[in-house]
C-alpha cells in the first residue's frame, strides 16, 4: 500500500534571497584585519546583524589560514555565512558552507512605517520591489533604520540621520541631509554615484571603497556634494 505524505508533521521548505555583505581580504591579512578594525572602530556596529560572505576568489591561503582567519572575524563579532571563490581542497568540516552563483535578490523589503512602534523601537518600514529599476522613499530615513535596495537607484525626499543606511546598487540620490552612511554601487557598479544636498555622513561607499566622516575634505561638511569612484579612490565635488 502506498503511504501519502501529507500529515501535518510534512516539513515545508522554501527558497529565500537575502542582501548580505561581501568581505574580500587580501594579503597579508594581518594588513587587512587592522583596515577592518579601523572601519568598525569608526562605524561603530557596521557589521553588527549582518550577514556576511567572505569572498576568496584568487586569494592564495591554505586551510589553517582560512580556519585563523574565520576565528579572528568571530573574536571581531563578524559571523560568516558562506564562502564563496574558495579552492574546495581549503575547506572542511565546522567551516562556513561554499557559496556560488550569487546574485541580487528580486524582492527586496525597504523601510516606509511611522518612526516608531508602540514601545518605542526604531521602525522597520517595508515596500515591497520586485521590478522597477529605482525607488524613491517620500520621508526621512531615521536612526536605526535600513533602506536596501540592490536592483537599482535609490532616492530619499529627505534626510538620513545618524545611525541609518541606505544601500543601493545603483546611485543613491539624496534630498536633504546625509548624517548617515550611504552605499552606492553594493552589487559592483563603479559608475554609481551619491548625490546629497548637505554632506555630514558617517560613511560613503562605491563598489565597496568607502570613506569615512574624517577622511573627507572639510571644505565639504555641510554642502551640497556628489560623490564617484574614480581610479579605487572615492571622488567630491561640490553642486552648483
Amino acid at each position: 500500500m502506498t503511504k501519502v505524505l501529507t500529515d501535518a508533521r510534512s516539513i515545508r521548505i522554501k527558497g529565500r534571497s537575502f542582501l548580505a555583505v561581501m568581505l574580500s581580504p587580501d594579503l597579508p591579512i594581518d594588513d587587512w584585519l587592522a583596515r577592518l578594525d579601523d572601519l568598525a572602530a569608526r562605524s561603530a556596529g557596521f557589521f553588527l546583524g549582518r550577514p556576511v560572505v567572505l569572498d576568496l576568489t584568487d586569494l592564495q591561503i591554505d586551510r589553517p589560514q582560512l580556519k585563523e582567519l574565520i576565528a579572528e572575524l568571530a573574536k571581531r563579532n563578524v559571523s560568516i555565512m558562506g564562502i564563496e571563490g574558495a579552492r574546495p581542497s581549503i575547506l572542511g568540516a565546522g567551516m562556513p558552507p561554499a557559496l556560488k552563483g550569487g546574485r541580487s535578490a528580486s524582492d527586496i523589503e525597504v523601510q516606509a512605517r511611522e518612526p516608531s512602534d508602540p514601545v518605542g523601537k526604531p521602525a522597520t518600514p517595508e515596500v515591497r520591489a520586485a521590478t522597477t529599476q529605482s525607488i524613491v522613499i517620500r520621508e526621512p530615513v531615521r536612526s536605526g533604520q535600513s533602506v536596501i535596495f540592490p536592483e537599482g537607484d535609490v532616492t530619499i525626499v529627505g534626510s538620513v540621520a545618524s545611525g541609518a543606511e541606505v544601500i543601493a546598487g545603483g546611485s543613491v540620490h539624496i534630498y536633504g541631509a546625509l548624517r548617515g552612511r550611504a552605499m552606492a554601487g553594493s552589487i559592483g557598479n563603479a559608475s554609481a554615484r551619491i548625490f546629497c544636498r548637505k554632506l555630514e555622513a558617517e560613511l560613503v561607499a562605491i563598489d565597496g571603497i568607502y570613506k569615512m566622516a574624517e577622511d573627507m575634505a572639510p571644505n565639504l561638511r555641510g554642502q551640497a556634494v556628489q560623490l564617484w569612484l574614480e581610479e579605487d579612490a572615492i571622488m567630491a565635488e561640490k553642486l552648483i
